[in-house]
């Protein structure tokens, strides 16, 4: 009873509009001090939580996926790859799904991917003939690629809030992003070769594919030397977002020219309104869990769950079905942000890794964010497309169940998270 008058009353402070980080951090405040504790545990709480060193990563990250932005580098990137896969059935959605995978590998930002890629697909893709529709849902879901194909800005999060390894989450997300991304490609070959509702392109020459490529090789290389860097252990997150930054300057100041001044103070500024947004909701999460922690409500939700549902199944079903719930209210962040202290303990308890618990929150959470009335990516490529929402959010349906079926995939062969990381 004490968790539905909790959730009811956050429902009820977001309906009346009080921002997420507030909502939290206040609800959490009330419930300590109503609950006999101590109110200087919230800025106790607080404290404790900004001053974690992996949480430097996140502007940093940030701030190397606006630079890129603001450099055109997304440009490039699709040309490139256009280059190559064009002339294939349905060419441009693969070009624009594979352009989306190499920037997600970049930015570790599912909005940045979705309004780079975005900016430069959709105009391209519609005078092809491609269906609306299908265009926007394409780049819609190709965006939640950020947040999966690593690095990846939530999986820094989780990682901070569980106490897990960023580098290991990282490394989880690699298999079932490169299943997520094979789906995809199938799907819109396939769709795009059955309706027919596009002009096909002549292959590239062996020219214009080496200066395509030649153009998008340093932005390659930028994704290289991040990846090669985290995985080799030469650097840790956070130092690998600021050495991606000092590159992606390099690249789009003194390589391709593209960066201006003005483009640069705008990439700080919205670098730090995004990074000022998602360090409030976490502190006010930090109280909120305290909160609930202190009234063992975690305890109480785990042995719930431990006599409702009959094993690990039943489990990831329910939580599924919670989760999707959540997305059509809640963004990302503070879906992870909430519901990880309440569920780690039912986690651990059946014997789930919390590792891969991690990839199958993130893959979760990709889906709250082309999901209507509240998915970010959905309001990106409205504003690219200078379309309806719902026009948007009609076309990421079949997405969506290609994502569930990703989940499924994932829960049937754990080793598609954990494999790489612990085995390899």
């Amino acid at each position: 009873m004490t968790v539905i008058l909790i959730l009811l009353a956050l429902f009820a402070l977001l309906l009346l509009g009080v921002p997420v980080a507030f909502a939290l951090g206040g609800l959490g405040l009330g419930m300590l001090m109503l609950g006999g504790f101590s109110p200087l545990m919230a800025p106790q709480a607080v404290l404790s939580t900004l001053d974690g060193f992996i949480l430097l990563a996140v502007p940093l990250f940030l701030l190397m996926s606006n630079v890129l932005l603001k450099g055109g580098v997304g440009r490039d990137l699709f040309a490139a790859v256009q280059a190559w896969v064009g002339h294939w059935p349905g060419g441009l959605a693969v070009a624009t799904i594979l352009s989306c995978a190499l920037f997600a590998a970049i930015s570790g930002s599912s909005v940045a991917t979705a309004a780079t890629i975005g900016t430069v697909a959709i105009p391209e893709m519609i005078s092809r003939g491609y269906d609306r529709r299908f265009v926007y849902g394409l780049l819609a879901a190709g965006g939640t690629l950020g947040i999966l194909i690593p690095p990846s800005i939530p999986m820094i999060v989780y990682g901070f809030v569980t106490e897990q390894s960023v580098i290991a989450l990282f490394l989880g997300g690699i298999a079932p992003g490169i299943v997520l991304i094979a789906l995809f490609v199938v799907f819109s070959m396939l769709y795009s070769r059955f309706s027919q509702a596009y002009t096909p392109m002549a292959p590239a020459s062996w020219p214009e594919r080496v200066q395509a490529t030649k153009r998008a090789l340093p932005s390659l290389a930028l994704a290289l030397l991040v990846i090669a860097g985290l995985y080799s252990g030469a650097f840790t997150p956070t130092e690998g977002a600021a050495v991606g930054f000092a590159a992606a300057l390099v690249i789009t100041t003194f390589w391709l020219r593209s960066l201006s001044l003005a483009d640069f103070w705008a990439a700080v500024r919205e670098s730090a309104l995004t990074t000022v947004a998602i360090l409030l909701i976490i502190a006010g999460a930090k109280v909120f869990g305290k909160a609930i922690a202190l009234y063992r409500i975690p305890q109480d939700v785990s042995a719930f769950l431990a006599q409702t549902f009959d094993g690990p199944l039943g489990f990831i079903v329910a939580v599924s079905v919670v989760l999707v719930l959540m997305g059509l209210v809640f963004e990302a962040m503070s879906m992870i942000l909430i519901m990880t202290p309440v569920l780690l303990p039912t986690v651990l308890a059946l014997g789930f890794d919390p590792v891969w618990f991690g990839i199958y929150m993130v893959i979760m959470v990709e889906i709250a964010l082309i999901t209507p009335p509240v998915g970010l990516n959905l309001y990106v490529i409205q504003s690219v497309a200078r379309t309806s929402l719902a026009q948007v959010a009609r076309g990421v349906w079949p997405f969506l169940v290609l994502m569930l079926v990703t989940v499924a995939a994932l829960y049937a062969v754990p080793d598609l998270a954990l494999y790489i990381p612990f085995k390899w």
